[in-house]
């Protein structure tokens, strides 16, 4: 493959100009060409990136033939309209999240790419930042036992979006981590919501995730709160961990704390619950920028015909459950069940490949 892949970017609007500064900066890859369908936007990432041609037409963008990859940043609604052109027009794709308005849509684009042989990530940024990486390691190696629970807050006022709710805006981030640490679907999606601003379009949602070995996960999201909220409580058998995003430099700590039940008692007077309290510590987390590693990481799996660890197929299994969630908005938080189904021969996909530190 060619020293330097060039880089598109559609869309330049709040996250394009940030994916076009990171692969601007990558050593492998240079940004050849802007497309947006305001010329204001355009001429003012064109400043930024003045080599790259600039463009308002999506066709003429993709017949551009310096093009090695096309990063989508867009709004969900044209994800598989545009994704699915560049695939066909043998480009390689990263496309935001979510990847695209429907399960339906993000199994055309996986098997689109597996049969043109190209590379589709989607842009699940939380899975390349350094705290959910060392929160990864420490579930993995035992350090807190067994997870039995994960608990997620993202509330703050706004962004209001007009084409999906707030599960399908905010939820994404939190599902991507669950899943990676779970290391499964889940068994059943319970939604519960309203719509107070937009009707239609719900503001303030609770999702519940239920896995095996009962185990549990809850996502609380919110476009109507007055603080802004990024918080994940992990509870193992052991520790548990407490991950607050905001924080500038200590966004992990680790409790050792849990309850336990006596094994045998004879009469529901002998039963009482042991409280262990112990130590908190902060475990040294690397300063780095997330959506870095992650433009890094496409560039890496284009060059080497690696699987990214955000693959098509992790995409979609998110877009599954967030279409579970609409179901059981529409039946009033009923419970959907979510059996993993297989996937059709042109679907099957091998593992992602590890993220190299």
């Amino acid at each position: 493959m060619k020293d330097t892949l060039g880089v598109g970017i559609v869309g330049c609007g709040y996250w394009g100009p940030n994916l076009a500064r990171n692969f601007s900066h990558h050593p492998d890859a240079e940004v050849r060409a802007l497309c947006d369908l305001d010329p204001e936007r355009l001429e003012h990432v064109r400043r930024l990136h003045p080599d790259a041609c600039i463009f308002t037409d999506f066709k003429r963008f993709l017949a551009t033939t310096s093009l090695d990859v096309v990063v989508i940043a867009t709004p969900v609604k044209t994800h598989h309209a545009l994704a699915k052109a560049a695939l066909l027009a043998g480009k390689h794709v990263l496309v935001e999240k979510p990847m695209a308005t429907s399960a339906a849509e993000c199994e055309d684009l996986v098997a689109i790419a597996r049969s043109e042989g190209l590379t589709l990530m989607v842009g699940h940024t939380y899975l390349y930042s350094e705290p959910v990486r060392k929160i990864a390691d420490i579930i993995r190696s035992g350090g807190i036992g067994e997870l039995k629970y994960i608990n997620c807050q993202r509330l703050n006022l706004g962004l209001f979006q007009q084409d999906i709710n707030v599960a399908w805006d905010l939820a994404p981030h939190d599902l991507s981590i669950i899943l990676h640490l779970m290391g499964e679907a889940p068994e059943r999606v319970n939604c519960q919501g309203n719509a107070h601003i937009t009707p239609g379009v719900e503001d303030v949602t609770n999702l519940s995730l239920g896995f095996k070995r009962q185990r549990f996960a809850t996502i609380q999201s919110s476009w109507l709160e007055p603080r802004k909220v990024r918080q994940m409580t992990f509870v193992g058998t052991h520790k548990m961990i407490v991950y607050d995003d905001l924080q500038p430099l200590e966004k992990i700590r680790i409790y050792d704390v849990r309850v336990e039940c006596p094994p045998h008692y004879d009469s529901f007077a002998e039963f009482q619950y042991s409280y262990h309290y112990g130590d908190c510590y902060l475990p040294r987390i690397e300063q780095s920028e997330p959506l870095k590693t992650m433009c890094a990481h496409f560039i890496e799996c284009v060059r080497e015909q690696r699987r990214p660890l955000t693959c098509g197929q992790r995409g979609l299994e998110i877009v599954r459950i967030l279409e579970a969630s609409s179901e059981s908005l529409r039946a009033g938080g009923g419970p959907i069940q979510f059996t993993a189904r297989p996937a059709s021969p042109r679907h099957i996909e091998p593992e992602p490949e590890p993220l190299s530190s």
